[in-house]
């Protein structure tokens, strides 16, 4: 049974995310502009690609499979800044309708 007192582990991706808040737990409209600015370069994009693929073909080695998980981890923390970063500035994404 859970107790008041045990806390949900939380992962590295969170807490470092919390690191781009002021005191008050917001992101400041400078930063936020900032972060939004940031783009996966096409370099990076094209890895993760062949990275996907050979996954899905099952021939990457140990080291590869490690590098997807560190593109993984990466890219969910720059989607969560990013996400933090257009509710500071109360910006709203415009959804892409299915065609």
């Amino acid at each position: 049974m859970a107790t008041a007192s045990q806390r949900t582990v939380e992962s590295e991706v969170s807490i470092f995310a919390r690191f781009f808040d002021d005191e008050s737990g917001r992101m400041p409209e400078e930063r936020a502009r900032q972060i939004l600015g940031i783009q996966v370069s096409e370099r990076d994009k094209s890895r993760m690609r062949e990275l996907a693929d050979r996954n899905q073909e099952g021939t990457l080695s140990d080291a590869e499979r490690e590098e997807m998980v560190a593109f993984a981890k990466a890219t969910t923390l720059l989607s969560i800044l990013k996400s933090k970063a257009r509710l500071a500035l109360g910006v709203k994404i415009e959804r892409r309708s299915k065609s």
